[in-house]
């Protein structure tokens, strides 16, 4: 299925139906008053957040949305019946934003909530309103109202607590899919992850907590170059970034420097999030070089810095616990 995480529609509540004019016409009643009746409401625009969907792919093939007008008034004061409202189904995590201004109208998180982002016209008056001392045989009723029309911005950022971060190739897809059940593409080349992943881990408690890995970081994502700037929103809302760093490259802590600094110049909260700093790929150098690399990485970052290897497992269980520490999960 193809990842699409911003989307551009525009919508149109319905408009309300119209006033009518119409008089009593019953039998021994040869001069009934007024009796037109009032339109309906137009219907509403209604997002709803349905956890079901991942993607916004829908709106690539559709993006004029319209809900039905309402009916007109009827005689005997009958009101015309209102249009049903017009849902529009969003992954759980879309932000919606109104065109040009940018103005954040909601985000919908939770399953079932909803956002009405156009309200539907008022229905019109029928000549029944307008019955006074001076005018008993009022002939004139009010046309329905528009409903409002609005262009939207629709950003999806997924709901995970935990980011995986780092250069490409540093091991994050590999990590994720030997702590969950996820399956991304895993290949010995850069840029192997084009679209986020997520996958559930197994807490002690025994529930799951939601893992993101986004495809890799490289010198000016900030600023657009290479995929990561695209996928940064997908791990604004998390509460702990792992940032992964591959100790079998040539400069393992310029990587980390690299990736602190894509951070820093990203913003949005990143900077500040609490991390955990991880080696990855232990396997591939010897107990010397580990000990080395790891050194001199904890004296530049000034933290502690945990060593794994998702291929052979080790360190991983450590790292876990880390993790339900920095979340708050009790280990039982």
């Amino acid at each position: 299925m193809q990842f699409i995480d911003q989307a551009k529609i525009a919508v149109k509540a319905g408009r309300g139906g119209d006033g009518i004019a119409a008089f009593r016409r019953e039998k021994y009643v040869p001069a009934g008053g007024p009796s037109g009746g009032d339109g309906g409401w137009g219907g509403d625009v209604v997002m709803v957040a349905d956890s079901n969907l991942q993607t916004l792919l829908d709106f690539k093939y559709k993006r004029l949305f319209e809900a039905n007008d309402g009916r007109r008034g009827g005689p005997n004061k009958s009101t015309g019946a209102s249009a049903n409202d017009l849902e529009i189904k969003v992954p759980c995590g879309t932000e919606v934003r109104e065109l040009p201004s940018g103005m954040l109208l909601g985000d919908l998180v939770d399953e079932g909530e909803k956002l009405i982002i156009a309200k539907g016209g008022k229905g019109g008056l029928g000549n029944a309103h307008y019955l006074s001392n001076r005018n008993r045989a009022p002939e004139k009723f009010t046309e329905g109202k528009e409903g409002e029309q609005r262009e939207l911005q629709l950003e999806l950022k997924l709901l995970a607590e935990v980011g995986l971060v780092g250069m490409p190739n540093a091991g994050k897809s590999t990590l994720i899919s030997v702590l969950s059940s996820a399956r991304p593409k895993i290949a010995d080349y850069p840029f192997t992850t084009l679209v986020p992943n997520l996958g559930v881990v197994r807490r002690p408690s025994g529930d799951g907590t939601v893992f993101a890995d986004i495809p890799g970081l490289i010198a000016g994502a900030a600023r657009g170059a290479g995929l990561g700037h695209d996928f940064l929103r997908h791990i604004e809302r998390t509460k702990l970034l792992i940032h992964l760093v591959d100790c079998s490259t040539n400069d393992p802590q310029a990587d980390a420097i690299t990736l602190l600094n894509e951070l820093q110049a990203y913003g949005h909260g990143l900077p500040e999030r609490p991390r955990i700093t991880v080696l990855s790929k232990s396997e591939l150098i010897d107990a010397e070089q580990q000990k080395e690399i790891q050194t001199s990485l904890e004296t530049a970052l000034q933290q502690k810095v945990a060593l794994i290897s998702a291929a052979t497992g080790y360190g991983l269980t450590s790292l876990l616990q880390a993790v339900w520490l920095e979340l708050g999960i009790e280990n039982p």
